[in-house]
């Protein structure tokens, strides 16, 4: 799988994971043993101004293959647009990098809602290598449906009634109210057939990045696909311990090596609560 791939598996395991309307499951194991479940609507604040982030809300960072730097990325809360008369927010998460022989320039566009979070547009622009793709989704949530824009056949497709993409789902994660020792599943990916998504809380601790050192709660996601978050692999993802669970790091062992991502700035939303402070 090559570098971006692996990047955004694992800086998406929040992403490529999401809920369906009523599917945020937790149980009482510090790993999973047991598996009391509770569910959830949505998990997420309503309003614009209820989430912990909005426009202007950017974070950056170093990506690390095993010791040596090999690119950076960054996530951004473009703005306030409007896709088919719903207001919705506007992020672009971007990772640019690679080695001598192979280099990397991918940017993941999301549109979706300020009332529920459900995605209305995902654009995948993907530079590897010598590759280069486009895909463009439109969501439907109001009929549960999808179109690849992109593909020669644009038919409607099934999907969840309150969709997520790659992108959304990051922000998504940030409302969700995390406890140590829970497990959480999460059926709102716009594939129906990759649900569930599952999260287990570890623990806390305390760790230090190029922006800092924070307090963090440390997440493992686990996801039906092959790779980085599937049931056998050893993805882990740390959060802020705070309101705004912003990402400080990410860890992912390879066959071939690590792959990790360290926090390097964060610039909080204007009108949102103050930054997490080192």
């Amino acid at each position: 799988m090559p570098l971006a791939a692996n990047l955004l598996a694992v800086v998406v395991a929040l992403t490529s994971p999401p809920l369906a309307a009523s599917a945020l499951q937790t149980s009482d194991s510090t790993e999973a043993s047991t598996a009391a479940r509770v569910t959830d609507s949505t998990g997420a604040s309503t309003g614009a101004n209820g989430y912990p982030f909005g426009p202007g809300d950017r974070l950056t960072y170093d990506v690390k293959f095993s010791a040596i730097k090999v690119g950076s990325g960054s996530m951004e809360v473009m703005g306030l647009d409007t896709v088919r008369g719903r207001p919705a927010f506007h992020t672009v998460f971007r990772v640019k990098g690679g080695t001598f022989f192979y280099k990397v320039d991918d940017t993941f566009e999301s549109w979706f809602s300020t009332d529920n979070l459900s995605s209305l547009r995902f654009v995948k622009d993907q530079n590897e290598g010598r590759k280069e793709r486009q895909v463009r989704y439109d969501m439907f949530p109001e009929r549960r449906t999808f179109v690849e824009l992109s593909s020669s056949d644009t038919t409607e497709q099934p999907s969840v009634a309150t969709p997520l993409d790659d992108g959304s789902f990051l922000y998504f994660i940030r409302t969700v109210p995390l406890q140590v020792g829970r497990t959480y599943e999460f059926n709102r990916y716009f594939r129906p057939d990759r649900n569930p998504v599952t999260i287990h809380v570890l623990r806390r601790e305390k760790i230090t990045v190029p922006a800092g050192t924070f307090d963090a709660i440390v997440l493992r996601p686990v996801i039906k696909a092959k790779g980085i978050f599937s049931e056998n692999g050893r993805a882990e993802v740390w959060l802020s311990d705070d309101d705004r669970r912003i990402m400080l790091q990410m860890k992912s062992q390879l066959s071939i090596g690590s792959l990790n991502l360290y926090l390097k700035s964060y610039t909080p939303a204007p009108d949102a609560a103050a930054a997490p402070r080192p």
